[in-house]
């Protein structure tokens, strides 16, 4: 195998923080991810821009995370599909499933708790509840 040399050390280099989610790459976003965090958001809306410096901080704090961002002016049949009444909207997505889904800004500190607990869950139990629900099963 070659290894790709680079002329500058890659250290304290700033990440990409969140992407564009579209109606054309969601789908492989949330497919091809273990946890993806998503703002819903419009660039006319307050407090979605008081919130885009929180979620921007969160993505640099946690590399391992998709943070992708949706604007629903441009994107609106992916906002309808989700039933995106108010902005800013956060979903979170674990292992191609909907953990949390909350309209309103989030102060830094609800966003690092909220982290931790789509970390700290067992998504086995998790599937498991799922599977249960729908088969009309209490788990």
């Amino acid at each position: 195998t070659r290894k790709l040399a680079f002329p500058f050390p890659l250290h304290g280099v700033r990440r990409m923080a969140a992407i564009e989610a579209t109606t054309d790459n969601f789908n492989e976003l949330i497919e091809g991810n273990d946890m993806v965090l998503i703002d819903f958001w419009a660039p006319w809306c307050g407090p979605c821009r008081s919130f885009a410096p929180t979620f921007e901080a969160a993505s640099d704090s946690h590399p391992d995370i998709v943070f992708a961002k949706v604007n629903t002016e441009e994107q609106q049949e992916l906002a309808a599909a989700f039933n995106i009444r108010s902005i800013p909207t956060l979903m979170a997505f674990r292992d191609q499933i909907v953990l949390y889904a909350q309209p309103g800004a989030m102060p830094a500190s609800g966003l690092e708790q909220l982290i931790g607990q789509m970390r700290a869950l067992d998504m086995d139990a998790v599937r498991a509840d799922i599977a249960a629900a729908q088969q009309g099963k209490p788990s």
